[in-house]
This record gives structure tokens, sequence and C-alpha cells, in this order.
């Protein structure tokens, strides 16, 4: 079970969103008070130009080389799945007689489309292989 983060962790996550908070509070303080004529604009642009961007590298709030790696491997395998997924659903809506030749194609063709061209060399040779292995399985019989 994982351990609640103290205060101090929650700060130096979130530390360029409390650092954006303050100076749009400040800023709208002083545009709505009228306090200085255009001092809320020099409080807004140098804030959100110099202060966040400084408060975000000092707590480096990037993700970790490790994190990124995790994510698109993440991405790729609900990208397969969600492809081969897709393609099956569309077999079987066909099969079931849900779909006319017209309406199969099309949307197997749009299908297609979206998919890159190693998706398809993949599927292409899974499917060869998956034929060559009835065709011997038909041979033996």
């Amino acid at each position: 079970m994982a351990a609640e983060p103290t205060a101090g962790e929650r700060f130096r996550q979130n530390a360029s969103g409390i650092a954006a908070t303050l100076i749009t509070g400040l800023w709208l303080g002083l545009l709505v008070s009228g306090v200085g004529g255009n001092l809320w604009l020099a409080v807004m642009l140098f804030g959100y130009v110099a202060v966040v961007p400084i408060i975000s590298m000092l707590f480096d709030e990037e993700e970790s080389e490790v994190d990124l790696e995790e994510d698109e491997k993440r991405a790729e395998l609900n990208e397969e799945t969600d492809a081969t997924d897709a393609l099956e659903t569309l077999r079987d809506r066909y099969a079931r007689g849900e779909l006319t030749d017209d309406q199969f194609e099309r949307k197997l063709e749009y299908l297609l489309e979206t998919e890159s061209l190693e998706d398809l060399e993949d599927r292409v040779s899974e499917r060869d292989s998956r034929l060559r292995s009835r065709d011997r399985s038909l041979e033996r019989e």
C-alpha cells in the first residue's frame, strides 16, 4: 500500500501550479484594486514568462525517462489491442450479417487507412503463418 505524500512532497509535485495560482491572484488583485495603474500587467507577464518556468525547472516537474518509456509502451499496447479489437468486431458483424458487402469493405478500408504500414505488415505475416499452419494440418489429415 502506498504511503500518503507529505505536504512537502505535494508542494514539490505542484510547485508550478501553486506559483501560477499565486501570480494570477496577485495580478487580478492589482487589476481590480487599480493600484499602480498597469502594474498588474507587469506582474502577469513577469510571473508567467519568468517565475513559473523557473519554478518548474527548480522542482524538475518533468516526467522521468522511465515514466515516459512506460507510457509509450502502454500506448503502443493499447493501439495494437484497439486495432485488433476493431478488426475482429468488424469481421464478427459481417459474419452475423449485420453489414452488407459494401459496408464491410468501406469500414475495412477505413480501418486499414488509419493503421500504420507496420501494423498491416504484422497482420499479413500473422495471417500467412496461420494459413500455412492450417495447410499443414490439412495435409496431415
